[in-house]
């Protein structure tokens, strides 16, 4: 079978008006496609609604277990089957599936510096055949990063669960998908970057905002073993075209 790839969506693009659409017509150009997405911004706008006010810590949400409920509801019960079921629409065999479906995804607690992250968890083990023989009947895998953890779930982020799946799949590659081509510097894709220039780019203010931490998280799954990491936008996915992040 073909090394399948790792495609990370996010929530501010499965909010974008006919994204999903699009990124049909896209998987069906790449597969084998392992689909993993998150789902921020409709988390916070539920919890709000709960009235409970979200809160970050490096960009990694604090999950209480009224947050925990929330993020799982969000994520297996109304993102994941309305990917799932846009993907049959436009005649792509997809299935849904959740961290702990089957015991897929295992995690820990992640322990952070600077404070206590509540029920957010690290991958430490992912059941990759169970992946590789869906895949194998032509079966486009949407996940949901919650977890199998110690008599509970943990909420995941997305990014490094598709990390895990990726190493543990051997993927080509890990595509985490954006709403530009890639690494802009003068308004052009910067094809490759290393951890050095990455650093150097950042310190000059050349990757600035919201990239920054999607570059550090990426050269992060890069450091787990995951061969490149690509950021660019659907465009780009079906082009083949955007920023490869590399170990050296």
């Amino acid at each position: 079978m073909t090394a399948p790839i790792v495609l990370k969506i996010g929530g501010n693009e499965l909010d974008t008006p006919g994204f999903v659409d699009e990124l049909a017509l896209v998987v069906k150009k790449i597969a084998p496609v392992v689909l993993v997405h998150g789902g921020g911004r409709e988390i916070s706008s539920t919890q709000e609604k709960f009235n409970l006010t979200p809160v970050y810590m490096d960009g990694l949400r604090v999950t209480d277990e009224p947050s925990l409920r929330i993020a799982e509801m969000v994520l297996c019960g109304s993102i994941n089957p309305r990917i799932v079921r846009c993907l049959q629409l436009n005649g792509v065999e997809a299935q849904g599936l959740n961290g702990s479906d089957r015991g897929l995804l295992r995690a820990k607690k992640l322990e952070h510096p600077k404070g206590d992250l509540g029920r957010v968890g690290e991958v430490i083990a992912v059941r990759a055949e169970i992946l590789q023989a869906l895949l194998a009947q032509g079966v486009t895998l949407v996940i949901a990063p919650i977890s199998l953890g110690d008599g509970d779930v943990f909420n995941v982020n997305a990014d490094y669960a598709a990390g895990a799946i990726a190493k543990a799949l051997n993927a080509e590659k890990a595509i985490f998908i954006s709403n530009v081509p890639g690494v802009l510097q003068d308004g052009q894709v910067i094809p490759t970057l290393t951890p050095s220039l990455a650093a150097e780019l950042i310190a000059n203010g050349v990757i600035q905002k919201g990239m920054i931490p999607k570059v550090e998280t990426a050269l992060e799954v890069v450091k787990s073993g995951v061969a490149q990491v690509v950021i660019t936008n659907l465009a780009g996915v079906a082009a083949g075209t955007g920023t490869a992040i590399v170990s050296h």
